[in-house]
């Protein structure tokens, strides 16, 4: 299987600068592939290929020196990655959503290069590149499986990390409970299983949203291109990193204790949240789709598995006679007018789920429901 490993790296000031300069050229190379394209469109309707611009870079490199400061394969993966933006551009439009043209990338909204096959090399807890420098590596944990590609990426702290691409990487299947479990997420929870157990939800960002604001507060009255508003700026970014690594955190740690427990996990499908948008803030704190993106992947490494079901009225079903019970969203107990059973909603709604992914797969219709 494929999967990647992430690590923290550190350089002295003339790698940070070098690879900041490699950073830099990669953004204005990924934007003069772009400009091109547009404008080969605009005035003469006419495509260029990722391929025809590959093959331009060698006269790039003859007129403007400064790119032979790159990588070769570096720089076509930029070109590679403007090629893939139109694709999903036109993607999009193909399937009548929101098409979104590719942006030019300003000052910091280019945050990675990528190496190949070439122009590396791993030397103990050293990582050398070529036309950079060596690199501290921090092995918090072994590299399995065989190295394809090395991105090198930069964050909004000026933290570096790599991360290594591998193939061929060995499952870890865990023991077998012969247990299924269906899940129902939401926000007062962070979810509830059809057992009836709850997940309390952390709120990271709403427990940070006091400092974070008043960090915002401070960078926002402070002079546009100062270093005192640059300090700042890498504050907020620090206090934004550490919120996306706790959830994160948190998230491998919740997917970690189901799977030992279950074989089968069933859960919403969330297709239709079309839009990241239309989540609300307590929405976007949870992090709904991170969580089960999380564990599908660690499922498939365990050699367990996630099915998605329709999440259409399983919180006004009940789950003990299958008639409608409509509710407001404010009302938290499912009481069922037909049958008696007194419920948490999202308990009936966690055992709606499992129900619906036990039929389903019973009657053969597995497949279309993991879309």
């Amino acid at each position: 299987m494929k999967k990647s490993f992430k690590y923290y790296i550190k350089g002295n000031r003339e790698i940070v600068q070098k690879a900041s300069r490699t950073l830099e050229l990669c953004r204005i190379l990924y934007n003069l592939c772009l400009e091109q394209r547009k404008f080969a469109w605009d005035n003469y309707h006419k495509s260029i290929s990722c391929y025809d611009q590959i093959k331009e870079l060698p006269s790039l490199k003859k007129f403007f020196p400064e790119f032979k400061e790159v990588p070769s394969q570096t720089l076509q993966e930029v070109v590679e990655r403007v090629d893939k933006a139109f694709q999903n551009f036109f993607s999009r439009v193909k399937k009548s959503e929101k098409s979104g043209y590719p942006r030019f990338k300003s000052f910091n909204r280019y945050d990675s290069f990528t190496l190949k096959q070439a122009g590396w090399k791993l030397v103990g807890k050293e990582l050398r590149i070529n036309k950079i420098g060596s690199f501290k590596l921090f092995l918090s944990r072994p590299i399995e499986g065989e190295i394809k590609t090395v991105t090198i990426r930069k964050t909004l702290s000026n933290r570096w990390y790599v991360t290594f691409s591998c193939d061929k990487v060995a499952s870890k299947p865990l023991p077998k409970t012969s247990k299924s479990i269906g899940i129902d997420v939401g926000c007062l929870s962070f979810l509830t299983t059809s057992n009836g157990e709850k997940i309390s939800n952390p709120r990271f960002f709403q427990r940070a949203q006091k400092s974070l604001t008043q960090k915002q507060r401070s960078f926002s009255h402070r002079k546009k291109g100062s270093s005192r508003r640059n300090k700042m700026r890498i504050m907020v970014a620090k206090a934004h990193e550490k919120i996306f690594n706790q959830r994160r955190d948190f998230h491998f740690k919740i997917a970690r204790k189901i799977l030992l427990a279950y074989d089968t996990i069933y859960i919403e499908n969330m297709n239709h949240f079309k839009s990241y948008r239309v989540l609300n803030r307590s929405m976007r704190d949870v992090a709904w789709f991170n969580f089960f993106n999380i564990l599908l992947f660690k499922a498939e490494e365990a050699g367990k598995e996630v099915v998605k079901v329709p999440a259409k009225n399983t919180s006004q079903k009940c789950s003990n006679c299958q008639k409608l019970v409509p509710k407001e969203l404010s009302c938290r107990i499912h009481n069922c007018p037909f049958c008696g059973l007194i419920i948490d909603r999202d308990t009936n709604a966690a055992r709606n789920i499992l129900r619906l992914g036990q039929s389903l797969q019973g009657a053969g219709a597995l497949a279309p429901a993991m879309n």
